[in-house]
This record gives C-alpha cells, sequence and structure tokens, in this order.
C-alpha cells in the first residue's frame, strides 16, 4: 500500500516550473530518500506534501486521503523536520517540545513523557534545561528531529535531517532513523548527503529541474548506471591534454570536475599505463552523471 502517492503534480511559481508533472509512490514502512542538486524542486515537493504550498496542479494522497480534502487531518499524522532552525529561543529544550505537543492536543502528562524519551533518544536529557542559545549548532539539529516526533507521527518528513552535523551525531542520527522505521514509521528524506541516501534509504529518486530522473534501490542505481569500478585520476595541469588524449583514444567514457578525472571503463576496456587508482562506483558517481557536476543555487 502506498503512504504518500502523488499523481502528476506539479508547482509553478509565475514562468518557472519548479515542480513538474511529478507521480510517485511511497510504500508503507519505506524509507525514501529525495536527492538533487539545489534548485532541483525538492523543498518545493516537500511544502506541497505539507500543506504548506499549495499544488498548481495535480493529486496528493496520503494515508488513502486527499490531501486537498483533508489537510488538518493529515497534518496530525506527519512529522516534518524543517532545513532550517526554528526552534523557540525564548524557551528550553524541554519547553520546545511540551509547547509544540499543544498543537496536536496531546495531555501534559504524555507530553512530558515523551519529550523526556525523546531528549533521551536524541542523546540531549542533560540540556533538558538549557535555552536553546547554549546548544551547538549539531544538538540543535537533533532537538529539530526530536521535535518532528512529538505527535508520534505515522510518516516522518526530513528536509537534510544530517546537515551541520559531526560524524558522532549523524550516527545517533541515522541510528533513531533505523528505528524508527524498525517501528514501521514511513519516512520521506530529503538530502544531498549521499553516504546517507545509500546507508539508510530503501529507494532513491534522482530529481532534476524539477523531474523525477529515476527511482531504483542506491544498488540498484549504481549497478545500471555505473562500471564495478571507476579509475580516478588526480590531475597535475601539465599532464591534462596527454592523459585525456590517450582516454579519446581508448574510446574511454569520463568527466572532469576540480582537476579530478573520474574514468567509467567498460568491461573489455583496460586501465593499464593510465595514471591514477581503482575505487568502487557509488551513488555520487551516479547523482553526477545524471545531474551533472555544475553548482546551481
Amino acid at each position: 500500500m502506498a503512504t504518500i502517492k502523488t499523481l502528476n503534480l506539479t508547482k509553478k511559481f509565475k514562468e518557472l516550473t519548479a515542480v513538474d508533472n511529478i507521480s510517485l509512490e511511497i510504500e508503507d514502512g519505506e524509507c525514501f530518500g529525495l536527492l538533487g542538486p539545489n534548485g532541483a524542486g525538492k523543498t518545493t515537493l516537500i511544502r506541497m506534501l505539507t500543506a504548506v504550498s499549495p499544488v498548481t496542479s495535480g493529486d496528493i494522497e496520503i494515508m488513502g486521503m486527499d490531501l486537498k480534502k483533508y489537510p488538518r487531518e493529515v497534518k496530525a499524522m506527519l512529522g516534518v523536520v524543517p532545513q532550517t532552525d526554528n526552534l523557540d529561543e525564548d524557551l528550553t529544550v524541554i519547553q520546545n517540545l511540551r509547547t509544540f505537543a499543544r498543537y496536536f492536543a496531546i495531555p501534559k502528562e504524555v507530553a512530558r513523557q515523551r519529550s523526556l524519551e525523546i531528549l533521551r533518544a536524541m542523546r540531549l536529557e542533560d540540556k533538558k534545561d538549557n535555552a536553546i542559545d547554549e546548544l551547538s549548532g549539531g544538538m540543535k539539529r537533533r532537538l529539530l528531529i526530536g521535535r518532528g516526533l512529538v505527535n508520534d507521527p505515522k510518516i516522518i518528513i526530513l528536509d537534510e535531517p544530517s546537515i551541520g552535523l559531526d560524524p558522532q551525531a549523524r550516527y545517533v542520527v541515522w541510528q533513531r532513523l533505523r528505528e524508527l522505521k524498525s517501528q514501521g514509521v514511513t519516512q520521506l528524506l530529503c538530502t544531498q548527503n549521499m553516504e546517507e541516501a545509500a546507508r539508510i534509504c530503501d529507494r532513491v529518486a534522482i530529481i532534476n529541474q524539477g523531474k523525477i530522473i529515476d527511482i531504483d534501490t542506491p544498488r540498484g542505481l549504481v549497478a545500471r548506471y555505473m562500471p564495478k569500478q571507476v579509475w580516478e585520476i588526480d590531475l597535475v595541469l601539465k599532464d591534462r591534454d596527454r592523459v585525456i588524449s590517450e582516454l579519446v583514444k581508448r574510446q574511454m567514457e569520463y568527466e572532469e570536475f576540480s582537476g579530478i578525472i573520474h574514468v567509467f571503463p567498460k568491461d573489455s576496456q583496460s586501465t593499464e599505463g593510465l595514471p591514477g587508482i581503482s575505487r568502487q562506483a557509488t551513488l555520487e558517481d551516479v547523482f553526477f552523471k545524471l545531474t551533472g557536476r555544475s553548482l546551481e543555487e
């Protein structure tokens, strides 16, 4: 059963089409990733799914309910973690959680107990009475994620959940997301962290310029678009023309980015005599192949 379903979903801002005729289905209990460069339409899609931004055309169905007809009921089932920090700095850590619980009419004692459980899970229990400005950026991020769990949601939607986190804090977040998945919570994860997507997502959609390019498991995408090994050449500027000339002569597919050449040899092609090292192909390679390596603001 599809927990989240969109059909021909489109969002336009005057002449700009931010989301272009997207249809997708996210299964019950699935961790689904949205991958795309800046300006691809990921956040706009999330804003429509959470009833923050109106749909230009198309339909959204969540837990079998039409979002246009039942926005309040749908919102009550969602946990949302925004990309930007919007914690209330006039409240303490635990007050942020307990106050947020009021929006869902959660009884005070239930809200208090649930808030304490969330703080323990996010390793913030010793900060419960601290002011928000006393927290590090990583602690604030973990608190935002915890706040998205206050209403015990059936679905949690996360926009760049691990942005700004150090490796230890990122591990805490990933472990918590795995635990939620084991409890049957459906997750929609918007991220530019390819390792994050590869580790915790069941399937990912690569989106660019408002359109979904492809959807598959992380391993499935790598297998479909990449050779088993990528040959990576860290160029010295004076060697560039010679190396590229050799790659063209051998008819080898390659990409050049920031002084590094990524070569994608076919099974029949040898890298013998080329400088560089061999490494396994990754989801990041697929991402760049499908969306390009140019920076977009």
